[in-house]
């Protein structure tokens, strides 16, 4: 049986997937694919990164169909170094917002990710609450954990920044964040959210997928209990978002199934799977959120073009290598 939107076309007995995902944070939806089709799926994971610069180097004899990646300036550079090409898809225009695709069809996002502010629920008291919205206010000298500007997670936050300030504007607001940092920083988001339970610090700026991980992870529940989110901006522009993403590569062997494995994945059911797998918001409104994402709280997102994320990343790391964030 076909599901809802499917195309009836004969297509390809398989395709090749280059994934930045882990595996077992996709191949279920993929084995849903092939059991719903009949078309195989070859998945190859690896750095976000390196399968990039693999496309590259592979050229015209590259067997990659599928490109899935995180961050939309890692979907910029795909598309800049001309490792996808376009697609036009009505299903696909109509499941994903238009701020949340590329206009042109190189990259579609899957899901959403947020980038909040985090904070130490039980050592905050309602006056530092009250200005959790200002980042760079000496109330928070020594107090803010963030992993280091060399990460395109916040890069990408610096450029939104950019695309809705301007430049004089941005600067100052890294530059009174710098000033504000509790320690030089150093490893990922999972780090700054430890940080932040140790009395390290008492706000750190992480994706909430991370904190969702901790919080569903033995390992790491009891620090996780200790932080709670706050959503910046909800009066104003919205919370900073980006996505995880795909586009089918320039060479692809197999393109009219690489476009079928994607409007697969933005349909209802792989939706719910696979941002819930993830501990991400749905790319596809109306799509409910894990019972943790719940838990945070409805927020204003972000709705600026994410292609922006991509055509300010130089410039926003330039910024922050001048305000020293390293």
């Amino acid at each position: 049986m076909l599901v809802a939107g499917q195309s009836t076309a004969v297509f390809s007995a398989e395709v090749n997937v280059y994934s930045a995902r882990q595996e077992e944070l996709i191949k279920p939806v993929l084995d849903d694919f092939t059991a719903s089709t009949g078309i195989r799926v070859n998945l190859i994971t690896g750095n976000a990164d390196e399968l990039i610069t693999r496309i590259v180097s592979e050229g015209r004899n590259s067997p990659a169909d599928l490109l899935i990646t995180t961050d939309v300036g890692r979907l910029y550079r795909a598309k800049q170094q001309q490792v996808l090409q376009p697609q036009q898809s009505e299903l696909l225009q109509q499941a994903i917002p238009a701020h949340l695709r590329d206009d042109a069809g190189y990259w579609f996002g899957l899901t959403v990710r947020a980038r909040p502010v985090l904070y130490a629920a039980k050592r905050l008291d309602e006056a530092d609450k009250a200005v959790l919205h200002d980042l760079t206010h000496e109330r928070w000298s020594g107090r803010i954990c963030v992993r280091s500007s060399g990460h395109i997670y916040n890069q990408s936050m610096v450029a939104a920044k950019l695309a809705h300030h301007g430049t004089a504007a941005t600067e100052q607001w890294v530059r009174g964040l710098v000033r504000n940092f509790a320690r030089p920083p150093r490893g990922g988001d999972r780090d700054q959210i430890r940080a932040l339970a140790a009395g390290v610090c008492d706000l750190a700026i992480a994706n909430t997928y991370y904190l969702a991980g901790m919080m569903n992870d033995p390992r790491d529940q009891q620090a996780a209990a200790e932080v709670a989110v706050y959503w910046p901006e909800q009066d104003r522009l919205g919370t900073h978002i980006n996505i995880s993403g795909a586009g089918v590569a320039t060479h692809a062997p197999n393109p009219a199934a690489a476009l079928q494995l994607l409007e697969f994945m933005v349909q209802q059911d792989s939706q719910q799977w696979y941002a819930e797998a993830n501990h991400e918001y749905p790319v596809r409104p109306g799509v409910a959120y894990s019972q943790t994402l719940q838990s945070y709280g409805d927020f204003k997102a972000d709705t600026l073009p994410l292609e922006r994320l991509g055509t300010l990343n130089a410039e926003a790391l330039r910024l922050m290598d001048r305000a020293r964030w390293r």
